[in-house]
């Protein structure tokens, strides 16, 4: 009796085991994608302020665009910084722009769009996982940081389209 009662903690602890080791394997995937979305958006964040000082011809969106092409990271001050450039190109005359400009403007926000969806798909994974009971209670996560949400606002599609101009990718459409 006292064999088969060994026997399933036995069992237990190794099932206990596997499943630790299954999580913390996710876990270190979930943060490589982090890592890696981050990056992205990090790469669209700089070629939309790239984009929107070519466009500026100095004031306010100048600046804006300056300070946005030099922030590095993504994090709370980052947030402030990208945030006030999205204020200047939504009320930026995109007609007034060249249109291999206001192509390329339209095209970096759609990477950011796409840049800060794919970043925060992989942080809500991530914080999902690392809620779990069994990732808490053994600390699974170790000493990784826990990852946030970018709170930036983006350009609306409905906003783009009303903009005038060409529809960027509108000369690959068959007639």
């Amino acid at each position: 009796m006292t064999t088969l009662l060994v026997l399933l903690a036995l069992a237990a602890l190794a099932c206990v085991v596997a499943l630790a080791a299954a999580r913390v394997r996710r876990l270190h995937r979930l943060h490589v994608r982090v890592d890696a979305a981050r990056a992205g958006l990090d790469a669209a964040l700089r070629r939309r302020a790239e984009a929107a000082a070519r466009a500026c011809t100095g004031g306010a969106l100048g600046d804006a665009a300056f300070a946005a092409a030099r922030a590095s990271g993504v994090d709370g001050e980052r947030e402030a910084v990208e945030n006030e450039l999205g204020r200047h190109l939504a009320v930026l005359d995109r007609a007034a722009l060249p249109a291999p400009l206001r192509t390329e403007l339209a095209e970096a926000e759609r990477f950011v769009e796409l840049g800060r969806s794919v970043y925060h798909d992989a942080v809500r994974d991530t914080l999902d996982l690392r809620s779990r009971r069994l990732v808490r209670w053994l600390r699974l996560a170790g000493t990784a940081p826990l990852p946030a949400y970018l709170d930036i606002a983006v350009t609306s599609a409905a906003a783009r389209r009303a903009a005038p101009g060409p529809d960027v990718g509108s000369e690959h459409r068959p007639a």
